[in-house]
């Protein structure tokens, strides 16, 4: 599992790839004609495919646009088979020779078709268009994408053979010094947090340190915390690196943007390095002294870059590897050499699982946004990780749990994968969210909650915003009435390809497109910088994501709330 479930079902649904321009259009034909789509096979649903879908409907399928198919049902797809598959084609213009753009950027999905194989679109012979409905498209000479849930791509099921591989390889990162320190700091506001209340509880915590060279880090490690713009430690930093560096167990609650990552990084490194591993490329099995995990794509990316960061210019090579990217490319990268892992928990247990990956060096196992990693989700992944023969029992490894949140029935779980003396940390109030927000709540009738938010934006102008929704469809849909009022949207969700969220990402940061509409997929750990507001379209349904998705601005928290 590469990411928590977004918890949508859907069974026919038509979404935009790109946001980015405001000539947006929601509602679109596809004339094409019989022989543009072929005969594909695929399952004899109660419910199949017909010339008339639906753009931007309910879940049934109502009151959106057509596609006009001069061939009527012919033109469609006919099928045998039963069940619930679930179908999408990316930026594929059908158009004959089955490679292109499909006109303004929409994906087309729908769902049926269960156990069915085929429902391919199939051009004349070519036989790369087989796959089940969730493996996705393949034109003639285009690209292969993965679909289907966010995880599947990184698990090694009994189906793989008929799902489409994934070969998106993201751009290389450039490795000057400049490039790597070109970072932010942090969120925080240092004068205030300085003053917050810091509990440590278990035995014998050791004593916190006032500054980085209290820490006894090396010549090296000092020169790029110093590059990184760190002047003093945060509080989580003054607790939680001499409690690593005494090889304690640690559960830590802090706020977003409080320093978690380096707080862990950083002694970690250091022994590491005071042990002089070095990453060797001569081995098919690589042993990694220390594994980090977190739930989605962008968090563990984004501490794969502090790790980068802090290792720049030292014998420690990190690697990381998530789903949605060639895993191939991964594999090369991971033979390279590899000291520190950095995994979404799916495509990690794939590396272990193809013998890539060994776990009998291993001293460190951190688990970022702990909470969610041992929820009802992701529980069953983590523990068959511990589960391995060769991983260290948890007497000769150190485990390292950090979140913005730890509801009492995860900190109980949690004392299962740590030692029985291990502390923890709490800077603020456990589940708390950040004082430095204001929060705002409007009171809205349920058809205005659009006007009210275009009008907010509009108020905005470029100011950063994240806009938060419940579901991937709702995502798109906001993002589209967005672009359409001209106001420069991008989206990001579960079922985007990894390219686009990378892209989307990029335009949010830049400026390019001051507003992102998102899912949870967004709501935790994500730095970015100047986030001015955070608006809730759709209220979570729990406390926690609440303050996670908070935590993302350092401006005004805005709500919709409609009755």
């Amino acid at each position: 599992m590469d990411e928590w479930d977004e918890g949508e079902t859907s069974t026919s649904t038509i979404a935009l790839t790109s946001h980015t321009s405001s000539e947006g259009t929601q509602r679109d034909s596809w004339n094409t004609g019989v022989g543009d789509f072929g005969r594909g096979r695929g399952g004899r649903g109660r419910q199949g495919f017909k010339s008339s879908f639906s753009s931007g409907g309910d879940e049934n399928g109502n009151d959106g646009g057509d596609w006009n198919s001069t061939g009527g049902d012919r033109g469609g797809f006919r099928g045998r088979g039963r069940g619930r598959g679930s179908g999408r084609t990316d930026r594929s213009e059908f158009n004959g020779d089955g490679a292109g753009e499909c006109g303004n950027g929409f994906r087309g999905g729908s769902r049926g078709g269960r156990g069915s194989r085929g429902g391919g679109f199939r051009q004349g012979n070519d036989q790369g268009a087989k796959g089940v409905f969730g493996g996705g498209y393949r034109g003639k000479d285009e690209e292969v994408f993965s679909h289907g849930r966010d995880n599947d791509p990184e698990r090694k099921d009994a189906d793989d053979g008929d799902r489409p591989k994934v070969t998106y390889v993201p751009p290389t990162l450039p490795d000057d010094e400049d490039s790597i320190f070109s970072h932010y700091e942090s969120g925080i506001n240092f004068d205030k947090y300085d003053d917050i209340m810091v509990d440590v509880s278990g035995t014998n915590p050791p004593q916190a340190i006032m500054t980085f060279d209290e820490a006894a880090l090396c010549e090296s490690l000092r020169k790029n915390v110093n590059k990184s713009g760190y002047v003093k430690p945060t509080p989580v930093q003054k607790h939680g690196i001499p409690i690593i560096s005494a090889g304690r167990d640690l559960m830590a609650c802090a706020q977003t943007g409080s320093g978690k990552t380096a707080a862990f990084l950083l002694p970690i490194l250091q022994q590491l390095m005071a042990d002089g591993v070095a990453a060797s490329s001569f081995s098919e099995l690589q042993e990694p002294e220390a594994i980090i995990v977190a739930p989605t794509r962008e968090l563990i990316n984004q501490i794969y870059l502090e790790a980068r960061k802090f290792a720049y210019g030292t014998c420690v090579r990190p690697v990381v590897v998530y789903g949605g990217v060639s895993t191939g490319h991964q594999i090369r990268d991971i033979l390279r050499g590899c000291n520190v892992l950095c995994g979404t928990p799916g495509r990690l247990l794939d590396m272990i699982g193809r013998g890539k990956v060994g776990l009998s060096k291993l001293q460190y196992l951190v688990l970022d946004e702990a909470d969610r990693m041992l929820d009802m989700g992701f529980e069953p992944d983590m523990r068959r990780l511990v589960g391995f023969p060769e991983m260290p029992s948890k007497e000769n490894r150190q485990t390292l749990m950090f979140s913005a949140t730890y509801p009492e029935d995860i900190q109980r779980m949690a004392a299962d994968f740590l030692k029985t003396d291990y502390l923890f940390l709490a800077v603020g109030v456990v589940g708390g969210a950040c004082s430095d927000v204001e929060q705002t709540f409007i009171q809205v009738t349920k058809f205005s909650k659009r006007e009210q938010l275009l009008d907010f934006l509009r108020t905005t102008g470029t100011e950063r915003t994240m806009v938060f929704v419940e579901t991937k469809r709702q995502a798109d849909f906001i993002a589209t009435y967005l672009c359409q009022e001209k106001v420069l949207t991008t989206s990001i969700h579960g079922d985007r390809e990894q390219r686009e969220r990378e892209q989307a990402l990029a335009d949010f940061r830049s400026g390019k497109c001051p507003v992102l509409v998102a899912t949870s997929v967004a709501a935790r750990g994500l730095d970015i910088q100047d986030v001015q507001h955070v608006v809730n379209f759709d209220l979570p349904n729990n406390i926690d994501d609440y303050v996670h998705r908070i935590g993302r601005t350092v401006g005004i928290e805005f709500h919709l709330k409609w009755y």
